[in-house]
């Protein structure tokens, strides 16, 4: 977009027609958008597939479906416990409960285990070695989906009501000694899991918005202006999600609630961002400018720029996520580019046409003034006619520090940022689904009482898939697989419905199926099948398959690693360009691309410390640091890109070590204010119950406030003087030259 079209635009929407048509254009989208169009959380899906059919798993378990047809369903495994032992009439009670649902079963229930036949002998025989543990398994149609398992066990808890008259075992605390029952197993964590977000949801929403008022009443003290960014991230917001419900509603898109949760937290943050990049400018402007309307033509010409190349660079980047093999990464390309899209479009043509309305009203009580209106308003008053004082800010102290020491605090905030790095490399990574649960959901509680009573290898026994020839191969894989040191037991062989060379182990591991160290063990199972076929001639042919959970993991740690050996190199690499077609400098391109990543590997250093020694957390998720590295690097540069420009603009007409004092304290307060409400806004996500999204929150977070108070305000400067005049090669180093030459 040329210069002569931003002022265009700017002529379109700060007009005086031209910013009533646009207020009104904004209006009538977002009704009709609304009233038109579906809503993108009514066509959310929380059981979407992460994985083409192409993956290992997904293909044992496509052969599992057609080849080993079962019956079972998708077992709820019901976890009774009592601390002090399960007493006669707390199994009698079990009993009950499985007469009564095998004679009415719960909604989408196919089958339950008959405890009740079983005399009470052989039932005490099922309970945990210590008496204190009962597993009650109840099965439910493979098709039901998280709204179905969770009015099938609403239903449940209402049957077993009566029956456990001693207290409602489903709210009884395990440690309160009472009985208690946990649903675990794959219908419980899918039900804990969708109320999870959805409780999320509202709440994320509220808190976020309160948090950006709390923000911009505090650092503007006005009312007014603490209004515009929400009103214009509120029409965003409303354009974006029937937009995304449209596209999602044709089949062209698809999204989770967790897609939806950070979008949210992206808009706010980033377009209440993208906002103050234009009113910090309007306010300096309305101090040297009598007219409303040309001090708002000014910071518009001034900020523009520099607003869409730092909207294109977050839209650019995210599209990347696109080329992702995993679903959930892959998801979040088109509703976070949308958002970020519409959400600058609002920025360069709402925000504009609201501060046009208001004018210096927008800054109320604070209303800025010229020179000539301030003498004017004391002449009024009565009072002395005094010229304003113009006071030292913190940014003219910042500035004149760094052109007066940059090698020192190069150095210094280097040195900083390196140290956090170190801290980096002691991450541990999980994929335990679980592990992201809060420790009081049911569905991780009960986990941990089968885990610790049983073998929690029995939880997700490992589906091993082999094309076997002969009765020898048969045994050599069962025995081969029996005697690896991680399993517990091998199941024996079931033939395939019309393969019956295929052959399902099922193989319970002695270890956590959930851990890093199950999924380690995959390769090894899969070896060990291969080798005990015995057969080199065909080792071009797949023989062996593995599925289940672990299985599943295993793919996901693989696949995720495979999207962030893609991902960021192409982030990187167009970012770059963006730069190098923005500023035209490869100088500048260069440490802008090498700052924000050291900021982005020490936000990871540092998140792990706060993390690990603070919240107490064991390992992250796998995901997190490609999740994070498109935040920081992304927003990152957006801070970089607004005091570039700024510095940039100036340099054509003074030297460059005043240029960037000035370029630090102009644009000082205004990414300060940016970067603690972009900071606040994912911090919010910290307070969430879901681990994935605390954790992400808290390293992108502290990412965006190394680059707010570290690498913006020091170091991108200080390596700017010490460049000098090279910092603007090679296309404008010759105009910068004699620019410089002229003011010396």
């Amino acid at each position: 977009m040329t210069e002569s079209r931003l002022e265009k635009l700017a002529r379109m929407t700060i007009g005086r027609r031209g910013r009533w048509m646009t207020l009104a254009v904004w209006l009538i989208a977002a009704a009709l958008l609304n009233i038109g169009l579906p809503k993108a959380s009514d066509l959310k899906d929380d059981t979407l597939a992460n994985f083409d059919a192409s993956k290992p798993s997904v293909q044992a378990e496509r052969l599992i479906a057609e080849q080993f047809p079962s019956g079972d369903g998708i077992p709820a495994l019901m976890t009774w416990h009592r601390s002090s032992g399960l007493t006669d009439e707390d199994l009698a009670g079990i009993q009950k409960l499985a007469k009564r649902l095998a004679a009415s079963p719960v909604p989408h229930q196919i089958a339950i285990v008959p405890h009740d036949k079983l005399p009470l002998p052989a039932l005490k025989q099922q309970v945990s070695a210590d008496g204190t543990t009962f597993v009650q398994p109840v099965l439910f149609e493979k098709n039901a989906g998280s709204d179905g398992f969770k009015a099938g066990l609403e239903r449940l808890e209402q049957e077993a009501m009566p029956i456990f008259k001693e207290a409602n075992p489903f709210g009884t605390k395990l440690e309160d000694g009472g009985l208690a029952v946990r649903a675990s197993g794959p219908v419980g964590i899918a039900v804990d899991a969708t109320g999870l977000f959805e409780s999320a949801d509202v709440s994320l929403l509220m808190a976020t918005v309160l948090l950006v008022l709390l923000f911009l009443l505090l650092i503007y003290r006005s009312p007014v202006l603490a209004l515009i960014p929400l009103v214009a991230v509120g029409f965003a917001y409303g354009a974006i999600t029937p937009l995304l419900g449209w596209m999602a509603d044709l089949g062209w898109i698809e999204f989770d609630s967790q897609s939806l949760s950070i979008m949210t937290v992206l808009l706010f943050g980033a377009g209440t961002d993208y906002c103050l990049f234009l009113i910090a400018r309007f306010r300096s402007e309305l101090k040297e400018e009598a007219s409303t309307y040309t001090s708002l033509k000014r910071a518009f010409s001034g900020s523009s720029g520099a607003i869409a190349m730092s909207g294109l660079t977050v839209v650019i980047s995210l599209l990347v996520l696109l080329a992702a093999e995993f679903g959930s990464i892959r998801r979040f390309a088109i509703p976070f580019s949308l958002a970020i899209f519409i959400m600058m479009l609002a920025s360069l043509t709402l925000v504009p046409a609201l501060l046009a309305l208001l004018g210096r009203a927008s800054f109320y009580p604070f209303v800025p003034k010229t020179r000539e209106m301030a003498l004017a308003h004391a002449k009024k008053k009565n009072k002395p006619a005094q010229a304003p004082r113009t006071k030292a800010t913190l940014g003219d102290r910042l500035g004149e520090s760094v052109v007066r020491w940059p090698k020192t605090i190069a150095f210094v905030t280097t040195a900083i940022l390196l140290l956090c790095v170190v801290f980096a490399t002691q991450i541990k990574y999980t994929f335990d689904t679980l592990s992201s649960f809060p420790a009081d959901t049911p569905s991780r509680e009960g986990f941990a009482l089968i885990a610790d009573r049983f073998n929690a290898g029995g939880l997700a026994p490992v589906q091993v898939i082999v094309r076997s020839q002969s009765e020898e191969q048969t045994e050599s894989v069962r025995s081969t697989l029996a005697s690896l040191p991680f399993v517990k037991s091998v199941a024996e062989p079931v033939k395939g419905a019309t393969m019956t060379d295929l052959l399902r182990f099922e193989v319970e591991l002695s270890v956590n199926p959930y851990s890093n160290e199950a999924i380690g063990h995959i390769p090894d199972l899969r070896q060990a099948a291969e080798d005990a076929l015995e057969q080199p001639d065909k080792a071009d042919e797949t023989r062996v398959w593995i599925g289940g959970q672990t299985a599943e993991q295993y793919d996901t740690q693989q696949t995720t690693g495979k999207d962030a050996r893609l991902l960021i190199p192409a982030i990187i690499i167009l970012i770059a360009l963006l730069l190098l077609a923005y500023l035209r400098s490869v100088v500048a391109m260069l440490y802008l691309i090498a700052t924000v990543l050291l900021s982005y590997f020490s936000a990871l250093g540092l998140g792990w410390i706060v993390l690990h020694d603070m919240f107490g957390t064991d390992a992250i998720q796998g995901l997190i640091p490609l999740y994070s590295f498109v935040f920081i690097v992304a927003l990152g540069e957006d801070y970089n890109i607004f005091m570039i420009a700024s510095i940039w603009k100036k340099a054509r007409n003074m030297p460059l070590r005043r240029a960037v004092k000035e370029g630090v304290s102009q644009t000082g307060s205004v990414i300060t204010s940016a970067g603690l409400i972009l900071a606040g806004t994912f911090a919010v996500l910290a307070t969430l119950p879901i681990q994935v999204l605390v954790q992400f929150g808290t390293v992108t977070a502290i990412g965006v406030l190394l680059d707010t108070f570290i690498v913006r305000p020091f170091l991108v400067p200080a390596l700017t003087v010490l460049c000098g005049r090279a910092a603007f090669w090679p296309a404008a180093a010759s105009k910068q030259e004699r620019a410089a030459a002229q003011h010396r």
